[in-house]
């Protein structure tokens, strides 16, 4: 007995599975090819080799760092010791015109001191000067009170111009003798006054701030004799 005959497929369904079989095919071709191209995981002991080679790397770069910082802090402090050297220079400089400054005005007060020193004396002599009566009939005198208004006036010129620099008179009269200040120049014995006290001012002593710029030459009451 001949066996049944199997219904003949559908042609369009036929179809549709030819295509999803192809498509099936195509899938597992491509998953091939991408299996192919991916490298093989690293077993255990590569990759501990390649980390242990990467740690000496770090460690070689941060000795390499270590290095570069160490020669920027020699540099820095190379640089910072010259511009300390430069600023104690610049310091000393400063200092030593200031000094020069100092000297050089120190010496024209001085000379200034001097100059009033020559008018203080002609005014004193043209003061203390008495004339007789020839010398007064040809007006000798009245050129002589010219002159000590002409002196005097200078004098106080003079000493507003030291006024000025700041050179001012030492106050010694009525003081006891310091001779860090004063020269005793003459002794005198006056039993009123108190021993060491000064009696007359020689010449003036003048001082620039806290400077001496010359002693005051005195005269100094002495009661009992040295030893």
């Amino acid at each position: 007995m001949d066996p049944t005959p199997e219904p003949a497929l559908d042609p369009a369904i036929r179809e549709q599975l030819l295509t999803r079989f192809a498509d099936y095919l195509d899938g597992v071709a491509a998953s091939a090819d991408q299996n192919t191209d991916t490298e093989p995981a690293p077993d255990l002991f590569t990759l501990l080799a390649e980390v242990a080679a990467l740690k000496n790397e770090v460690k070689l770069e941060s000795r390499q760092v270590k290095s570069a910082l160490d020669q920027f802090r020699e540099a820095f402090d190379l640089v910072r010791q010259a511009q300390t050297r430069l600023e104690a220079g610049e310091a000393q400089r400063v200092e030593a015109e200031r000094r020069a400054r100092q000297a050089a005005e120190r010496d024209l007060l001085l000379e200034l001191l001097d100059l009033r020193d020559r008018l203080q004396a002609g005014y004193d002599q043209a003061r203390r000067y008495y004339p007789g009566w020839l010398s007064r009939r040809g007006k000798a005198h009245t050129f002589v009170i010219g002159m000590a208004e002409g002196l005097a006036m200078n004098l106080q010129r003079l000493d507003d111009t030291l006024a000025r620099r700041g050179a001012l008179p030492l106050r010694v009269m009525g003081l006891r003798f310091d001779p860090l200040t004063m020269y005793a120049a003459e002794a005198a014995a006056d039993p009123t006054q108190a021993d060491g006290l000064v009696l007359a001012e020689v010449r003036r002593g003048f001082s620039q701030g806290e400077r001496l710029l010359r002693p005051a030459e005195v005269v100094v009451n002495r009661l009992t004799s040295p030893p």
